[in-house]
C-alpha cells in the first residue's frame, strides 16, 4: 500500500456514516429531469462542497444556445433552466493529467408510488440498502465520489494530476450536463462514470436513439368502421417488423456484447391512438428507442430502421399511399467504446482486483446509452465503475451501502494513482 493514501483511506472509513447520511439527502431531493429539483441538487452539492472549501465551478448551462448546435444530444423534457458544477482537487504536478468522476444527479420519475414497498424519496435504510428513486441509478454511485474525493481533499492528500469531480444533470434523457461541461472546457486524460455496474468495468455502451412514428388512418363512424381505416390496424403491421429488424441485428454481436440477451434493445414504449371511442382512429403515435451497435455510425443506424419500415409500409396498399413517418426526436445516444490505446480499464481493473482481492471485475459493455460516448467522442477514455445494478427506473430502486463504500474506495486509490 501506498503509505500517502493511509490518512484519506482512514477519512474515508471514519465517515461511512456520514457518505450514507448525504445520500439519503440526495435521495430525498426528487431531482426528476426538467423539474426545478433537477437544479436544486446541484446547488446542494455545491453547498457541500463549499463548505469543505472546495474549488468548484458552478455555472447556468446555457440550454437555448446549446440545444441548437448541430451535435447536441437530444433533450426529452423541457427545460427553463439548468446548472453545470464541476469540483476540482489539485494535483502535485501541474502538467500530470487529470482524472475526472462523473455522476449525473437527474433521476427519472417513480412511477406509480403503490407499487412501491417505500416512499420513493425516503432514502430508507433496510438490510443494507438505501431506498429511492436514484439510489441506484446513480446518487449512490455519485456519493462513492464524493466521499473518495472529500476524503482527499479532507487529508491534504494530492494526486499527481488534478482529480475533478463532475455533477451533471440531464443524462437520462440525453447528456446535456456533460455536454455542457464540455462546453464549458473542462477536460481530463481519463474519466470514471460512477453508474451502477455491481463494480464490473463497464468499457463501451450501444447506443439508443427515441424515435416517433406517425401512423396514419382514415376516420369513420364506428357503426360504418369499414369506411375507414384504422391506424391501430396498420400499427399492428408495423410492430412485428420492428421486432424482426430487432432480432436480425442481435444476431452477431461484439465480444463485449454478449453478456445480454439483446444486446441492442428496440422497443416502443408509448402507444397513443385515437380521439372518440365509437371512431375509426386516424392517427397512431407511438414512440420507442432503437437500438445502435458499437461503432455503427447514427447515421447508418437510424437508416436501417428508416428503410425497414418503409419497406413495410410498401407493402400494404394503404400504407404505401400514406406511408409512416418517422421522427428522431429526445435523447440521441450514440454508442461509444473507450479506446484500446489506453491504460484505464486495466487501472480500474486491478486497483479494484488490490483493494477488495477476489476475482477482478468483468470488462464488458452495455446495451444503454451514457455519457461515456460524449466523453471518448471529446478524446477523454472513460468507463463505468460504480455500486448497485438491476434496481434502476423500477419500483423498490435501491443500491447497497457496502458496495457504495467499496467502490469510494477503488476511486480513491485509483486518484492517488496507487496501482
Amino acid at each position: 500500500m501506498n503509505h500517502d493514501v493511509q490518512p484519506a483511506l482512514d477519512a474515508l472509513r471514519h465517515a461511512r456514516a456520514e457518505a450514507t447520511g448525504t445520500l439519503r439527502d440526495l435521495i430525498r431531493i426528487p431531482s426528476v429531469g426538467g423539474t426545478a429539483a433537477e437544479s436544486e441538487i446541484v446547488h446542494h452539492v455545491a453547498g457541500l462542497l463549499r463548505a469543505e472549501g472546495v474549488e468548484i465551478d458552478l455555472w447556468p448551462i446555457p440550454v437555448a444556445e446549446l440545444s441548437a448546435r448541430p451535435d447536441f444530444p437530444g433533450m426529452e423534457v423541457g427545460r427553463d433552466e439548468a446548472w453545470g458544477l464541476v469540483a476540482r482537487l489539485p494535483g502535485v504536478d501541474p502538467e500530470a493529467p487529470a482524472l475526472m468522476f462523473n455522476g449525473h444527479l437527474d433521476v427519472v420519475p417513480p412511477g406509480d408510488p403503490a407499487t412501491w414497498s417505500v416512499d420513493p424519496w425516503s432514502g430508507e435504510i433496510r438490510d443494507g440498502h438505501a431506498y429511492g428513486r436514484g439510489a441506484c441509478d446513480m446518487k449512490g454511485g455519485f456519493v462513492a465520489a464524493l466521499s473518495a474525493f472529500l476524503a482527499l481533499h479532507r487529508t491534504g492528500t494530492r494526486p499527481r494530476g488534478d482529480l475533478l469531480l463532475a455533477a451533471v444533470v440531464g443524462e437520462e434523457d440525453g447528456g446535456l450536463g456533460t455536454y455542457a461541461t464540455l462546453a464549458r472546457g473542462w477536460r481530463a486524460g481519463a474519466c470514471v462514470i460512477t453508474e451502477p455496474t455491481a463494480q464490473d468495468v463497464l468499457a463501451a455502451n450501444g447506443g439508443a436513439l427515441t424515435f416517433r412514428l406517425r401512423v396514419p388512418g382514415l376516420a369513420a363512424h364506428a357503426c360504418a368502421r369499414t369506411s375507414g381505416v384504422s391506424a391501430v390496424e396498420k400499427f399492428q403491421l408495423i410492430f412485428p417488423v420492428l421486432r424482426a429488424l430487432e432480432a436480425s441485428r442481435n444476431r452477431t454481436v461484439d465480444p463485449m456484447m454478449r453478456r445480454w440477451d439483446i444486446a441492442y434493445p428496440l422497443e416502443v414504449g408509448t402507444v397513443r391512438s385515437g380521439d372518440w371511442a365509437s371512431t375509426v382512429p386516424d392517427l397512431l403515435i407511438a414512440e420507442g428507442r432503437f437500438g445502435v451497435a458499437l461503432d455503427e455510425p447514427v447515421a447508418e443506424a437510424r437508416a436501417a430502421f428508416e428503410s425497414t419500415v418503409a419497406e413495410a409500409c410498401a407493402a400494404d396498399p394503404w400504407l404505401k399511399e400514406h406511408p409512416v413517418t418517422v421522427e428522431w426526436w429526445g435523447g440521441q445516444f450514440a454508442s461509444g467504446r473507450c479506446p484500446s490505446g489506453t491504460d484505464l480499464v486495466q487501472r480500474v481493473v486491478s486497483t479494484h482486483a488490490r483493494v477488495h482481492g477476489g476475482p477482478a471485475p468483468e470488462v464488458v459493455g452495455a446495451p444503454y446509452g451514457s455519457d461515456l460516448r460524449l466523453l471518448t467522442a471529446a478524446g477523454i477514455p472513460a468507463v463505468q465503475y460504480g455500486p448497485g445494478v438491476g434496481y434502476g427506473h423500477c419500483p423498490d430502486e435501491r443500491v447497497s451501502l457496502d458496495q457504495v463504500h467499496a467502490c469510494a474506495e477503488t476511486l480513491l486509490h485509483l486518484a492517488v494513482n496507487d496501482s
